[in-house]
């Protein structure tokens, strides 16, 4: 199985892709990797999604499920080629399904007891969501008791706050707004870049 560790090695970018056309989906993936600074994440509510997901996973490059909510929805994922899954919050039996078809999966966490549950079922990457109500802060807080968890600051992160989370500790960002509006993943890009 695929790791966080390895996937997010020197990619502080988890793009994610939601309800974005094919065309388009594909244009900005292709930044995204082309960067060598992420992954892609597409969200999987709808059936045009999966088929996004499906398109993405055939250029041979890291792309994940996203709002994946139950175990059915872990196997339509892996189905799809997706090679990690993501959660807006915790589900034990999702976490299992994901970790037994061999998707690392991250999920959304935004409380104490959210981390323990997590790392204890064997997530250790987790998705501090929404990172723009919960604030740089939190990940500094949370960082004390938790010190394994790796966290990705997932919703309301773009080029104008990403330093500060970064800088926080998270190890990764999860972002999709502020990515797919005109020019926002090159600002966000050149953040990343450059600091």
């Amino acid at each position: 199985m695929t790791s966080f560790d390895d996937l997010l090695s020197g990619r502080p970018l988890v793009a994610i892709l939601r309800g974005v056309p094919v065309a388009r989906a594909l244009e900005l993936a292709r930044a995204v990797w082309d960067s060598g600074l992420g992954v892609v994440e597409v969200p999987i509510q709808t059936p045009a999604a999966v088929e996004v997901l499906r398109e993405l996973a055939g250029h041979g490059q890291p792309v994940g499920a996203g709002t994946v909510r139950t175990p059915e929805q872990v196997a339509v994922a892996a189905e799809a080629g997706a090679v990690f899954t993501v959660a807006p919050g915790f589900d034990a039996e999702v976490a299992r399904a994901s970790h037994d078809a061999g998707l690392p999966h991250l999920p959304g966490v935004a409380t104490a007891t959210d981390v323990h549950h997590a790392l204890k079922a064997g997530c250790g990457w987790l998705k501090a969501f929404p990172a723009g109500s919960l604030g740089p802060g939190w990940l500094r807080e949370m960082r004390g008791p938790f010190p394994e968890a790796r966290f990705v600051a997932t919703g309301g992160v773009g080029a104008h706050n990403a330093r500060a989370y970064l800088d926080a500790g998270a190890a990764a960002l999860g972002v999709g707004g502020a990515v797919t509006r005109d020019g926002g993943l090159a600002e966000l890009l050149e953040v990343l870049r450059h600091g």
